[in-house]
C-alpha cells in the first residue's frame, strides 16, 4: 500500500478536521502518500483529489467544520456514481480511502467495499446515533453547546417563571436530547425512541410548579413526532386552559459550528491514526470507533444494518431526575 485517500462526508462535525490531520500525519509517517478528496463523496465521483503534507493540515486540530468540504451525494447511492468514485480511486492509483462521516456516509464505505475497495470508515456525526462508536466524532461537542444554551434559558426562565422548549438536532435519533436533558435538569425530554403527547409534557410541567419550581424547561428532539412547532403549536391553541404560554428556542446548526472541546479532539485524534493503522494491517471493510472507551472496530455491513439505541437505564434516570 503506497496512497491512501481521506474523504469527510455527510454533516459536518467539530472534530473532522483534527481526525483529517491525524490521518495525513500518520500515513506520512508510515511512508504513505495521503490525498484529500474535496467536497466529499461528490469530489471522489468528480476526481476532486490533491496530494497533502503535514504543513497541510498545520493548525487544524482546533477548527470546526472540515477544510476539505463536505456535501451530502445522492449520485454515491446509485450504481453509476459508486462505479465512478471506484473508477476516480483506480485512476489516481489510491490502494485505500478512509471515510470519516455518519450512517448515510458509511453506507457508501460499504458500497465502495463491496466493490472491492479498501475502506475504512472512522465514526463522526454529532446526532451520536452511529453503532459502533460511543460516543462518534463531534457529538459530545454539540451537546457541550446544548448544554450551554440550556444553562442560559434556564436563567431567563427563572426569572420570568416561564417555561421553555429548547429542540436539538439528532434527526431520528434522541441521544443528543436524552443527555443534554439529563445534564440540563430538564423537566421533560421528548425524543422519536420515547416520545410524549402535549397533554404529558403540560402535566409535567404543572407538577413542576406545584413543587415549588420557578420554571421548566423541555428538551426535544428535532426528530420527534411532537418537535417543537407541533408542540408550540398545540401550546399555542390551549394556553388559556394550560394557564402558562411556552417559549420555544430551535438551536438547529448552531450545534455543528462549534469548536471541538479536549474529547473530540482525541476521539478524532485517535480515531484517525487507527484507521491508517489498521489499513496497513490489511483490516480493511471495518468501521473505526470508540468501543467500551477502547478503539475498536465493527464491520461496516453490521453499521450500515442496525440501529443506535438509546440507554434504557439513561432514559429511567431522566424520569426520576425530573421530580
Amino acid at each position: 500500500m503506497k496512497r491512501v485517500a481521506v474523504v469527510t462526508s455527510g454533516g459536518d462535525a467539530p472534530g473532522m478536521n483534527a481526525a483529517v490531520r491525524a490521518v495525513v500525519r500518520t500515513g506520512i509517517a508510515q511512508g504513505l502518500a495521503v490525498y484529500g478528496v474535496q467536497h466529499g463523496y461528490e469530489g471522489l465521483i468528480g476526481g476532486q483529489l490533491k496530494r497533502l503534507g503535514p504543513r497541510d493540515v498545520g493548525g487544524m486540530i482546533g477548527h470546526g467544520g472540515t477544510f476539505l468540504g463536505t456535501t451530502r451525494c445522492e449520485q454515491m447511492k446509485t450504481a453509476s456514481g459508486q462505479a465512478a468514485a471506484v473508477r476516480q480511486l483506480q485512476e489516481h492509483e489510491i490502494d485505500a480511502l478512509i471515510v470519516i462521516g455518519g450512517n448515510g456516509s458509511q453506507a457508501g464505505s460499504l458500497a465502495l467495499a463491496q466493490r472491492g475497495v479498501r475502506v475504512v470508515g472512522v465514526a463522526s456525526t454529532i446526532d451520536n446515533d452511529l453503532p459502533g462508536s460511543e460516543p462518534s466524532i463531534g457529538a459530545t461537542t454539540a451537546m457541550d453547546i446544548a448544554l450551554e444554551a440550556i444553562d442560559r434559558l434556564r436563567v431567563t426562565a427563572s426569572a420570568h417563571r416561564r417555561a421553555f422548549l429548547v429542540e436539538v438536532m439528532g434527526r431520528a435519533s434522541g441521544q443528543i436530547a436524552l443527555i443534554t436533558g439529563i445534564t440540563g435538569g430538564a423537566e421533560a425530554i421528548v425524543t422519536p425512541e420515547s416520545d410524549l403527547a402535549p397533554e404529558s409534557v403540560a402535566k409535567q410541567i404543572h407538577e413542576a410548579y406545584d413543587r415549588g419550581k420557578r420554571h421548566a424547561i423541555v428538551v426535544v428532539a428535532e426528530g420527534a413526532k411532537y418537535n417543537a412547532e407541533r408542540m408550540a403549536a398545540y401550546f399555542d391553541q390551549h394556553a388559556q386552559h394550560l394557564g402558562f404560554d411556552l417559549r420555544v428556542t430551535k438551536l438547529g446548526h448552531v450545534q455543528r459550528g462549534g469548536v471541538p472541546g479536549v474529547f473530540d479532539r482525541l476521539l478524532a485524534t485517535r480515531l484517525g491514526a487507527a484507521a491508517v493503522e489498521y489499513l496497513r494491517a490489511c483490516e480493511h471493510g471495518i468501521l473505526v470507533g470508540l468501543v467500551e472507551g477502547k478503539v475498536g472496530t465493527t464491520p461496516l455491513e453490521k453499521v450500515v444494518r442496525e440501529t443506535k439505541s438509546l440507554d434504557e437505564q439513561l432514559l429511567g434516570l431522566s424520569r426520576v431526575l425530573a421530580t
